[in-house]
């Protein structure tokens, strides 16, 4: 029905992670990446990217049936996100709303609960948000692609919708390549173990099932997104699956803005959605570590025209409340941005502890 992206302003080099703990030596993964300001969470980054996706529904936000917010970085231990969203946009008090986790696909698991409900009747519209402020270990590769931002996805009949799903499964197993445990303060990976027994098994076993339930084939597809941990990743997964660099081009955004974890996918779908055409069909499939995919068929239907024809907001701060004008592509948001130095970073991401 309606999509909408959002990313702070704010952008760490990551040569100056290069400079603080390599002395500037060694191959960088990306150029920069997104990092929250002091006033930003998860909570008002779905916020904005929610109120975006209202504005090209236009539909009425007391009609949303369920609110779910992904992510792996909520804000409180025990207190929904989900809640403050639903209230926020004026969706609630008579709505559902719950907050999901599964890693880095924790917003496209929100995305095909949301798919589900819609399709057995019990609500006309639902909102799926896959939105992280992620967090990587001073000094650890993590750091220089952890970033923040993500997309909001409302979930309606396909008549109505600016994309219809055709088809959408599933792939997961135990496999321990990334985990937290309760308390710890920052997440633990296995190297390289990350690589193909985690990121590429499952997200080539979904995208494989897919399309083959589906009967068809890469070049069936305008643009592939695929979970974006860094650069060069994706762009194999891509050629493993037979797809064309070109094809993934549109929605390959980790290299200026990081790795937005729940968002990733879906904020590259959203760049992706800015730019197709009717009758284009995209893939995307997620990743999240545990370990599991997620993957979409979607298909652009004409009313894609529509959304683009509402007037640009005056300000890239985000709608000022619901039933706002227009809403600004993700491009946007990526060219909307302020260098910051690493002693500024840590400030903002809370990393000097006083106590």
């Amino acid at each position: 029905m309606g999509y909408g992206a959002y990313l702070p302003r704010y952008r760490l080099p990551a040569q100056e992670v290069s400079r603080i703990w390599h002395g500037g030596q060694g191959p960088l993964p990306i150029v920069e990446k997104a990092v929250a300001g002091q006033d930003e969470d998860t909570v008002t980054m779905s916020i904005e990217a929610a109120r975006n996706a209202l504005a090209r529904a236009r539909i009425d936000p007391q009609a949303i049936g369920a609110v779910w917010v992904g992510s792996e970085s909520h804000p409180y231990a025990v207190k929904p996100t989900s809640t403050i969203v639903a209230e926020a946009i004026g969706a609630g008090p008579s709505v559902l709303a719950a907050d999901w986790e599964f890693a880095c696909k924790a917003g496209t698991e929100a995305m095909q609960a949301a798919i589900a409900l819609v399709g057995a009747g019990m609500a006309r519209y639902a909102l799926a948000v896959g939105m992280d402020t992620a967090q990587g270990r001073p000094g650890d590769a993590l750091e220089y692609t952890a970033a923040s931002g993500g997309a909001a996805y409302i979930i309606g009949p396909g008549e109505e919708s600016l994309a219809i799903l055709e088809g959408s499964c599933s792939f997961v197993s135990d496999t321990p390549d990334f985990w937290r445990r309760p308390l710890e303060r920052y997440p633990r990976h296995a190297g390289r173990f990350t690589g193909q027994p985690a990121y590429f098994h499952h997200s080539i076993g979904a995208a494989r099932d897919l399309m083959q339930g589906l009967g068809l084939i890469p070049k069936d597809f305008y643009a592939a997104v695929f979970h974006q941990p860094n650069l060069r990743f994706p762009v194999s997964l891509a050629r493993e699956l037979g797809f064309s660099r070109k094809q993934i081009e549109a929605g390959l955004l980790v290299e200026s803005i990081g790795n937005t974890y729940a968002g990733s996918s879906m904020i590259g779908l959203s760049a992706v959605l800015d730019v197709a055409s009717p009758g284009q069909r995209v893939l995307q499939v997620s990743f999240g570590s545990g370990a599991g995919s997620d993957a979409f068929c979607w298909t652009i239907t004409d009313r894609i025209e529509m959304s683009r024809g509402l007037p640009a907001l005056p300000v890239l701060a985000g709608c000022p409340g619901t039933g706002c004008p227009g809403a600004p592509t993700t491009r946007d948001y990526m060219s909307r941005r302020r260098e910051i130095d690493y002693a500024t970073y840590v400030r903002y991401r809370g990393e000097l502890h006083m106590h």
